[in-house]
């Protein structure tokens, strides 16, 4: 299927980057959020970003031809001659799933329905649905417009066309994709990935080690571009958390289960940049400043 009209749910962090990295190869996108102060808000974080990437030559065309191709909406009756819907809400089940029901109802059959969830089985979210053949996890990564890889998840029902037009798309947006051919939770990457934050997390906690020293640790010694407490005050504290406890609530597993700290941490709204302070406090620009304990 050709795929020319985009919808993408969600202006955020992930809603409004991945909106971005279509604009950017040229689809036509509508982008959606509660408000319209949140969608400002993401069309201003786009406009920012897309900015610095024309000055350094990196993407074809101009901010304005760029911005021009995404259009605003706090409807969902924006996606009503979508092609493929991109959903980048909430890490809640609940939540994706009453979005999507109602998708289901303005979306014509052909639209494909794609969910951005880091850790929530796919097959969860689209039996709110009834187009279970044509619903696809495609996990991107933070930052959307700097990282290449996404995931794409293939449901239970998911069919062989769903899965390769997804993918056909997703290398379209200049994205690199690996299959995940079993809808576990967390999929491949952050199954590998998970561990080995929470085990970082612990060694904090336990008073082993610094947060700055294992983020300086981990990009000095693995090569990674960020360590992986500022990968959380990126992407949100309570993202991770929501991402691990689902996995944990599907495996019973130990080695997922979200450290004390940063269950605290979540509870009393220490969220990352977002919110000025997680592992590291931020100005009013969203630089980091210092660690969060000094």
């Amino acid at each position: 299927m050709e795929v020319k009209k985009i919808f993408v749910a969600g202006a955020g962090l992930m809603g409004g980057g991945i909106a971005q990295v279509c604009a950017q190869a040229g689809y036509n996108v509508v982008m959606r959020d509660l408000s319209d102060e949140i969608v400002d808000k993401g069309l201003k974080a786009i406009q920012w970003s897309v900015g610095k990437l024309v000055e350094k030559g990196k993407v074809q065309g101009t901010v304005e031809q760029i911005m021009g191709r995404i259009r605003k909406t706090t409807e969902l009756s924006g996606a009503a001659d979508a092609d493929f819907v991109f959903e980048a809400v909430i890490e809640n089940m609940d939540a994706k799933r009453a979005l999507f029901s109602e998708l289901d109802k303005i979306c014509p059959p052909h639209t494909i329905f794609g969910t951005n969830t880091s850790a929530i089985p796919v097959t969860n979210i689209a039996e709110a649905t009834k187009r279970a053949s044509k619903f696809v996890g495609t996990h991107f990564f933070s930052p959307v417009p700097m990282m290449r890889i996404v995931e794409i998840v293939r449901g239970l029902l998911t069919s062989d066309d769903t899965v390769e037009t997804a993918e056909r798309l997703c290398q379209s947006l200049g994205k690199e994709t690996i299959r995940v051919n079993r809808d576990v939770a967390g999929f491949a990457l952050n199954r590998i990935n998970f561990p080995s934050t929470i085990e970082a997390i612990k060694l904090v906690e336990a008073g082993v080690v610094s947060v700055e020293d294992v983020d300086k640790g981990m990009r000095l010694g693995f090569g990674r571009p960020m360590g992986p407490f500022e990968t959380a005050d990126m992407a949100g504290l309570d993202v991770g958390f929501n991402a691990m406890s689902a996995v944990y609530a599907e495996t019973q597993d130990e080695k997922f289960h979200p450290p004390m700290l940063l269950q605290r941490k979540v509870k009393i709204g220490q969220l990352g940049r977002k919110t000025g302070i997680g592992w590291y406090r931020y100005d009013e620009k969203g630089n980091k400043v210092g660690p969060a304990g000094k």
